[in-house]
């Protein structure tokens, strides 16, 4: 099964920026998503953004469009999130998660999950 791994997380200032890398192994198709999401304390977890592994068609939250990046590397099997002009309320545990078919926001969909690494933001 997909094994999914995060790293990039860590402290940085208001206005920074991080890059998030997820790496994934044990691909058993060629159709999947691969979504970031974040779970911030006292919030549900939301869609962050999503690319897919056939055409490389992205997806972003409405509250990071035009900040962050989700971008592949297909011959490492990596996926990326580059994202700038951070703020307080981007602060949360950033998940990378897959499911086989197309992107979409809603958690439960995704079915392999990495074990987050966290992102804070100071003001």
């Amino acid at each position: 099964q997909l094994q999914l791994v995060e790293s990039g997380g860590g402290l940085v200032q208001f206005g920074g920026s991080l890059r998030l890398s997820c790496a994934a192994s044990g691909f058993t198709s060629d159709y999947y998503a691969i979504g970031w999401f974040r779970q911030a304390p006292g919030k549900e977890r939301e869609g962050v953004s999503c690319i897919s592994t056939r055409g490389g068609s992205t997806n972003y939250a409405g509250s990071v469009k035009g900040r962050f990046t989700i971008s592949r590397d297909n011959a490492k099997n990596t996926v990326y999130l580059q994202m700038n002009s951070l703020k307080p309320e981007d602060t949360a545990v950033y998940y990378c998660a897959a499911r086989r078919g197309y992107c979409n926001g809603y958690y439960r969909d995704y079915a392999y999950w990495g074990q987050g690494t966290q992102v804070t933001v100071s003001s």
